[in-house]
């Protein structure tokens, strides 16, 4: 009798995984249906409004009160949606996205709403691409905007891996394709004079977790904190072990909460190979460390990384956002340097 309860439960349970499961595949399918409908519906009505102005005597004649006019009648008609903001959002969707079939259906209108207030179209295009590429809800794009990633990853490109940048975001085909330098933990809202222990640090990424997993980027399932490693009688222990599902290999990361010194570097190749050796299974590639510091002397760095694993890096984080304008600068003086 046992046996056939069991049997009679485990098939309703399929039976109810089932139709959950279809429920939500069908519920997302319409939800994205009338996303990708309303988005061509606003990208026309901007459409309607660019045409309207461009009318010669007509734009003269209603100027700057054209958005509020329309906002106040077309709520009279259809309630709320047409602010005179939505108005305007749906005006500018149209210029930075003159194409409806090029309009990227996987992104909603509050993505684009971030989007177009992005003025350089190189960034713009990042942006996009990467919010499909990810699979960025509109708040992890409006962090990534915030913490300058475009800009970030840009800067230490030429200007041919600038443009491969934007126009097909940032893919992982290789470790340093992983890496951000500097790494931005803004996040943690720890002030700058702040004084805390390389353990306070682990534990506030634990605690915000989500946050650092985005900052990483994608690819990365959390694995454990101070991950034990046992040689000659001795334990040791790495600060942060994740797994990278697209480049398929441990990525090991010790925190420093000063300058990273020769013996941190020494220290991670030896976790590096202890995993290679002990921890990798079949079908993993070889391990990825990176020491992330508050400081990096680079001739100190390139020295103790002499005939050093090409997989170990070491990489600056900071507490705060970084100054956009000085990164923008960088990358317009490499194009203008190429550009000659």
């Amino acid at each position: 009798m046992e046996t056939n309860l069991e049997t009679k439960v485990t098939g309703y349970q399929d039976l109810l995984n089932s139709i959950s499961e279809t429920y939500a595949n069908g519920r997302q399918k319409a939800i994205m249906a009338v996303n990708s409908n309303m988005v061509e519906t606003y990208w026309k009505i901007g459409q309607y409004i660019i045409e309207f102005e461009q009318g010669g005597n007509v734009k003269a004649t209603y100027g700057k009160a054209l958005l509020e006019n329309l906002s106040k009648d077309l709520f009279l008609v259809h309630g709320k949606g047409f602010s005179r903001s939505n108005l305007n959002n749906m005006r500018l969707f149209y210029q930075r996205f003159p194409i409806c079939e090029e309009l990227p259906h996987k992104l909603s209108w509050t993505h684009f709403c971030e989007l177009i207030k992005i003025d350089d179209p190189l960034e713009r295009s990042f942006y996009e691409k990467q919010t499909i590429l990810e699979n960025w809800s509109t708040t992890d794009l409006i962090r990534q905007k915030r913490s300058s990633l475009y800009l970030r990853l840009a800067a230490s490109k030429d200007k041919e891996g600038i443009l491969q940048l934007a126009h097909n975001g940032q893919l992982t085909h290789h470790p340093v394709d992983i890496i951000r330098d500097p790494c931005v933990l803004e996040f943690l809202h720890i002030p700058e004079a702040f004084h805390l222990t390389e353990t306070d640090l682990e534990k506030r990424l634990i605690e915000h977790l989500q946050h650092f997993l985005l900052e990483l980027g994608k690819g990365f399932a959390f694995i454990g904190r101070q991950y034990r490693i046992t040689l000659g009688n001795r334990n040791h222990y790495v600060d942060l072990v994740f797994y990278h599902r697209i480049l398929k290999c441990f990525v090991l990361i010790d925190l420093k909460k000063e300058e990273a010194g020769y013996e941190d570097v020494g220290q991670m190749n030896m976790y590096l190979g202890y995993f290679e050796k002990e921890e990798n299974t079949e079908g993993d590639n070889p391990p990825i460390g990176i020491v992330l510091a508050k400081e990096k002397d680079d001739l100190l760095v390139e020295y103790a990384m002499h005939n050093i694993s090409s997989l170990l890096f070491v990489n600056k984080y900071q507490l705060y956002l970084p100054n956009k304008e000085e990164l923008r600068q960088e990358i317009e003086q490499v194009m203008r340097i190429e550009n000659r």
